[in-house]
């Protein structure tokens, strides 16, 4: 689940909630490290000033991490936060 605010001009920024509800700490933690690869690798074709909040849900500890990183990916898409990349 994604949330989405618009910030001015700033660079783009993430936040994880990662709740015990996804795993033990050792779970979470890879799903928190997992997210913030992915945002990572993201961030450039946000659009500047938007601030996103990723709330993982339960499944996402067995997910493997291209399932993770589509997820993400379709979830930003449809919060339209995306730019357009032209190549």
């Amino acid at each position: 689940m994604t949330y989405v605010r618009q910030n001015g001009d700033a660079p783009a920024r993430f936040g994880f909630i990662v709740s015990k509800a996804v795993g033990v700490a050792v779970q979470r933690n890879r799903v928190r490290r997992r997210l913030k690869a992915i945002c990572y690798a993201l961030q450039s074709t946000v659009a500047p000033g938007t601030e996103i909040v990723i709330r993982a849900l339960p499944s996402a500890a067995t997910s493997t991490f291209d399932d993770l990183s589509t997820d993400v990916a379709r979830s930003l898409a449809r919060a339209k936060v995306l730019l357009q990349v032209t190549a």
